[in-house]
């Protein structure tokens, strides 16, 4: 990472090329307030913003700590290579026209290729991006406006999008910005080895990363191990919830997006928690730079208004947060300072009866605060005119802050209604200045994730393409050789059917093979008794027929699925089984391969999961039964990681003794 520190931090900054955005690079550069030497590069030109311009890279002073290259792409791979050869630092490509555009060029990824060739060790980013501006060191490398202010310590953000980049650089939140980062194609530094970079300066407290695809899963696993050994929060805006969203990122940056549940699982798996938009995602960066991660997920809120406390505990009935209830000790210092007509709880209506006491309201919103709230919120709505008498409110959250030690944020209901001199004067005492309801309760949520521990290594899946489906039968042979448990069955011509009932025990469940949905066709019969058999074997219409001893005592069904995720492994799923899976869609992705502990977890956070504990006098499931048949998929799985593409149990029958795979499905290449 050291050339890419030199990168980052440059004495000297080359500007290839002579239209408007190497100008403006410049023009950037000098008033960001840039020291160091600024070399313009143009075969032709005499200046060019202003400054001398050299013919060449050969005729710079010295090889440049980083080089703005602005021209066409083929020229840009040119240029890099001239760069590497001359020992320059690194390079910033601007150009588009590589691999985001391999839909509509077919040269686009031959010349990414060249282009990393190139470089060989110098580091570039992009191409296809905008650069970086590095507020620390008042350093821009960037050929457009952008609102970025000097700092002495902030969070860092990279992103794959440089508009997006440039959007987040103008909040006017009281965010300090340490570094904006674009990456754009990543063709050769990845965004996980940039972060990984800056974790390295200690001026930078937070990190959020907005993610279109994740690319090298390794990079990723070691970025969120230095992370958690520098005790530095990350977290992400990720890209591909929706089908079109999916397919415009791939669109946009080559990156694979994948399936949402296999990147959510990645993401939980690295304990990087994840905001769904901008405004979120910024005041969580925001809660990060001025408390790190929360230690747990009480919150505190007060406010003078009725209304403002209930829609606030209404909004957070959706998240992972809670209310504790006031300790003894908190009603007694409550009361004393708001008296006998206020009504005591959390959320917390304190009225307007000490408004404008400055010490009675920090000692009423101080009450609030204690061990079992990881934070505590005062909802405050500034006028747009004269706010002089919201002084009040903005000093007891400070005095709050110097009084208790613990976190406490000011919150207005409203983006608009927190002036940004009112934020910088909180944020510069400690407290929080959430702008936005909505924003601070996402924030808050997402900051109060714990941090995951080490984990193994996700199972990286193959390119094969599936060719084959196994027969039910097949896939349930596959598995049970495993360990997984299953009904005694035999496939037998449906004309032999009768015979079954002289080697297994009925009732029976009575299949027709060969085809992949068969409840859909009438093609599953239960409960069929020997007499019934043949009958019933000529009903389900196939020439063979599947029968199987039925399952009994259930108590619950469960769906063990794993599909391969070329973007992100191998997604395991679980969830209530059954035919109403797709109705109930209740279900929990891991990857693979995941702990005994985290199949635990996982189920226990299905809404179905009372079903399994034991449920209105109902016997509970045999837990460790069922987890041993999640851990024999996951062996299957990664014994054939070369082959497989999907595994489906649905259902799974669990019972007070053992839990049966009363339906099996594969997918596989067939070699």
């Amino acid at each position: 990472m050291m050339p890419l520190r030199r990168a980052l931090n440059p004495s000297s900054l080359a500007v290839i090329g002579g239209g408007a955005w190497c100008a403006e690079v410049i023009s950037q550069a000098q008033k960001f307030g840039f020291e160091g030497d600024i070399w313009p590069v143009h075969p032709k030109a005499e200046q060019i913003g202003g400054l001398r311009a050299f013919a060449s890279i050969e005729d710079l002073p010295r090889a440049p700590d980083v080089t703005f290259v602005g021209i066409n792409r083929h020229a840009t791979v040119s240029a890099v290579s001239a760069l590497s050869a001359a020992g320059a630092g690194g390079a910033v490509c601007f150009a588009s026209g590589f691999t985001e555009a391999n839909a509509e060029d077919d040269q686009a990824a031959n010349l990414q290729e060249q282009l990393v060739a190139a470089a060989g060790d110098m580091p570039i980013l992009g191409p296809n991006c905008y650069g970086f501006v590095n507020a620390l060191d008042r350093i821009a490398v960037w050929p457009d406006q952008h609102g970025m202010r000097p700092v002495d310590r902030g969070v860092a953000i990279l992103t794959q999008s440089s508009n997006i980049a440039i959007n987040m650089t103008m909040q006017r939140r009281a965010l300090p910005l340490a570094f904006m980062l674009t990456c754009g194609n990543q063709a050769q530094t990845h965004q996980a080895d940039i972060a990984s970079a800056l974790l390295d300066d200690d001026r930078v407290t937070a990190i959020g990363v907005h993610i279109e695809g994740f690319g090298d899963l390794r990079k990723w696993e070691a970025l969120a191990q230095k992370a958690r050994d520098r005790d530095i929060p990350i977290i992400a805006l990720k890209m591909g919830r929706s089908d079109h969203a999916q397919a415009a990122t791939i669109s946009h940056t080559a990156s694979v997006a994948g399936g949402d549940a296999g990147a959510q699982a990645f993401l939980d798996r690295l304990g990087i928690a994840r905001l769904d938009d901008i405004p979120s995602f910024l005041e969580c960066l925001k809660l990060l730079h001025i408390t790190g991660r929360l230690d747990g997920n009480g919150l505190g809120m007060i406010s003078c208004s009725g209304g403002e406390a209930s829609l606030s505990a209404d909004m957070a009935e959706c998240r992972d947060l809670h209310f504790p209830s006031l300790t003894d000790h908190q009603r007694t210092d409550l009361r004393a300072v708001l008296g006998p007509m206020v009504a005591l709880a959390n959320p917390l209506d304190y009225h307007t009866y000490i408004w404008r006491d400055t010490d009675a309201m920090t000692r009423a919103w101080a009450g609030l605060t204690g061990p079992d709230k990881a934070l505590t919120m005062a909802i405050v709505d500034y006028p747009h005119t004269d706010s002089t008498d919201w002084d009040c409110a903005t000093q007891a959250a400070l005095n709050c802050v110097a009084q208790t030690g613990r976190p406490f944020a000011v919150t207005a209901t409203l983006p608009e209604l927190m002036p940004e001199p009112v934020a910088q004067r909180l944020l510069e005492g400690g407290v929080v200045p959430f702008a936005g309801l909505h924003e601070a309760l996402a924030a808050v949520e997402a900051a109060a994730r714990p941090a995951s521990g080490p984990s193994n290594p996700v199972l990286l899946p193959s390119t094969t393409c599936a060719d084959q489906i196994l027969t039910e039968a097949e896939a349930k042979a596959a598995l049970g050789a495993f360990g997984v448990s299953v009904p005694r069955s035999v496939v037998v011509p449906a004309e032999d059917a009768e015979q079954v009932g002289l080697d297994l025990q009925g009732p029976f469940a009575v299949k027709g093979v060969g085809l992949a949905h068969k409840s859909e066709h009438g093609a599953v019969r239960l409960g069929v008794t020997t007499v019934e058999l043949l009958d019933t074997a000529f009903a389900v219409g196939t020439k063979e027929v599947l029968i199987e001893e039925m399952a009994v005592g259930s108590v619950a069904e469960v769906l063990v699925g794993v599909t391969r995720d070329a973007a992100h492994g191998f997604v395991l799923t679980l969830g209530a089984g059954g035919v109403l899976t797709e109705i109930l869609r209740d279900t929990v992705s891991l990857l693979i391969p995941s702990s005994r502990e985290a199949v635990q977890d996982a189920l226990g956070d299905l809404a179905c999961a009372p079903l399994l504990t034991g449920y209105r006098g109902k016997p509970a499931a045999n837990i460790e039964a069922v987890l041993d048949v999640v851990e024999a998929v996951q062996n299957y799985i990664i014994a054939n990681a070369a082959t497989v593409e999907e595994v489906e149990i649905n259902p799974l029958i669990c019972t007070a003794d053992e839990a049966v795979a009363v339906d099996a499905l594969i997918r596989k290449a067939s070699s």
